[in-house]
């Protein structure tokens, strides 16, 4: 860095750089000018119906730019000014933890009547197999809180704030295996490519806080790896990639290649930022893609987060009784104790949208030792969060959600013993809950059948969700739009209602 202290003028009007700026300003020139040219082509063909009143393209059939669309958000006043998802990746089983089903007792090994599964498809994995043996939980229910709520003895702590929690009993979707069913609830869709739910909303509400991402993913470094976590989970699809989501990991670097590297220092860094940014807005201007001007926000938030990451991960300074009520998994980072600590000093910081995700749901076989770790695991720490959100006045304006991908079938996969069964995929009906800003608590929505195997009153569908998330945060579903190769996609594509009976 010998010419650290020269001249800025001095360092860009080098023989080089100017050659390099007359071929930007030239391809700029016959860029904009081809395309001024076809676009008047293109506009003679079809007449003025093409264009609007001030002579340019329509975008949408309602004549909505971006900009447009994005200035009338929030449309209403949100409840919510911050999410933070805990996803049960796997697919959790509902008969060991929320929906009590006390006469499957009486039918125990007995096999699943043709009346409820009314031909309803299977998995490849218990398809065929020569029964499907109902089995009842190996687990006990209680009732807990005012509100009077079962709850499974293997979540004493979750039953501890059952009463600030609203249960939704009656979720289905359409996906039977992980992968299109997780990439259904988190992007709206079955197959990759859509924008995330968090880049969703970095896109439609922007940040509160300019030093951090928007949308921070957290993984548990102790979940049982049955499937693979994909990044695309949290992408941006085809919005601009500035609003895809940031993972968070555990080691020296939680954000990989933020640091600077050896011998470089904050000095050297914030210059190489200033031209890098300068030949990125002369690539712009030659170019028009939108894609450059994400790559320097992206720089620039880079550089501020230098500062502001060690600063937030840092848990140095929580007092005992904090890590004693999140349990003693929260002093080692990355698991999904210390994630759910970190959230909180992340949504105390005005971060948007928090995921966490926890893997190893997945029980096909030896479910009630299972589902007693994942238990063992992610209960406590998720009755914590909601306890520590709450007496620190977060509660009230953070929308705390849990749940997996689908729920789990009435019969048991494979061997059914006295004290061992599995239980397969179920998209037909499964729980999630909510709790915090906007929804009521201490209620449970939804019914379902005594087999649990479909739903009998108040359906909840994915875009049914999705489209209730984004009407605590302000914004109607139906309207936070982005148009891409000539149409306008959103994220509950062209389904979702509000569930307006769990809303305060």
């Amino acid at each position: 860095m010998s010419n650290h202290h020269h001249d800025e003028e001095f360092r860009l009007n080098t023989p080089e750089f100017e050659q390099l700026n007359k071929k930007l300003e030239r391809r700029e020139f016959l860029t904009k000018t081809a395309m001024g040219l076809g676009a008047i082509a293109v506009g003679s063909l079809f007449g003025k119906s093409l264009f609007g009143k001030s002579g340019t393209a329509m975008a949408g059939s309602a004549g909505d730019t971006e900009q447009d669309i994005l200035r009338a958000i929030p449309h209403f006043a949100p409840k919510a000014k911050r999410v933070v998802y805990l996803f049960m990746s796997g697919g959790p089983s509902q008969f060991e933890l929320f929906d009590y089903k006390p006469k499957l007792a009486t039918m125990a090994g007995q096999n699943l009547p043709d009346s409820v599964r009314k031909g309803q498809r299977l998995t490849g994995m218990s398809a065929n197999q020569s029964s499907l043996p109902v089995v009842p939980s190996f687990f006990k229910f209680n009732q807990h809180g005012q509100s009077q709520t079962w709850m499974s003895e293997l979540m004493p702590h979750t039953a501890q704030v059952v009463d600030d929690l609203c249960i939704v009993k009656s979720v289905f979707s359409e996906q039977i295996n992980h992968d299109p069913a997780i990439t259904f609830f988190q992007t709206g869709n079955q197959l990759p490519g859509r924008p995330s739910i968090g880049s969703w909303l970095s896109y439609g509400l922007g940040s509160d806080n300019n030093n951090l991402p928007t949308f921070i993913v957290l993984v548990s470094k102790n979940g049982q790896k049955d499937q693979p976590l994909y990044s695309r989970l949290w992408g941006n699809g085809f919005l601009p990639s500035k609003f895809q989501g940031v993972q968070f990991g555990s080691g020296k670097d939680p954000v990989l290649f933020l640091n600077n590297p050896e011998g470089y220092d904050g000095n050297d860094r914030k210059e190489m930022l200033d031209y890098l940014s300068k030949l990125n807005k002369l690539q712009n201007g030659a170019y028009g893609d939108p894609e450059v001007d994400a790559r320097i926000a992206q720089y620039e938030m880079a550089y501020r987060m230098q500062t502001s990451v060690p600063e937030v991960m840092s848990t140095a300074s929580e007092p005992d009784e904090i890590f004693e009520m999140y349990g003693p998994d929260s002093r080692d980072p990355g698991t999904y104790a210390a994630n759910c600590l970190l959230a909180r000093k992340l949504l105390e910081k005005d971060v948007k949208f928090v995921q966490l995700y926890h893997q190893g749901w997945d029980q096909h076989s030896s479910l009630p030792k299972g589902i007693a770790q994942q238990c063992k695991a992610t209960d406590q720490a998720t009755a914590a969060l909601i306890k520590d959100l709450k007496q620190r006045g977060l509660l009230e304006d953070t929308l705390v959600i849990w749940g997996g991908e689908f729920g789990r079938t009435v019969y048991s996969q494979g061997k059914l013993t006295a004290n061992d069964y599995g239980r397969d995929h179920h998209p037909r009906c499964f729980t999630m809950w909510m709790a915090g800003a906007g929804v009521k608590p201490g209620i449970t929505y939804g019914e379902t059948d005594d087999f649990s195997y479909n739903i009998v009153k108040d359906p909840v569908h994915v875009h049914d969700f999705q489209a209730t998330l984004l009407h605590l945060m302000g914004i109607d579903h139906e309207r936070l739009t982005y148009k891409f190769q000539g149409r306008r996609f959103r994220l509950t594509d062209v389904e979702g209602k509000v569930v307006k009976n769990i809303l305060t």
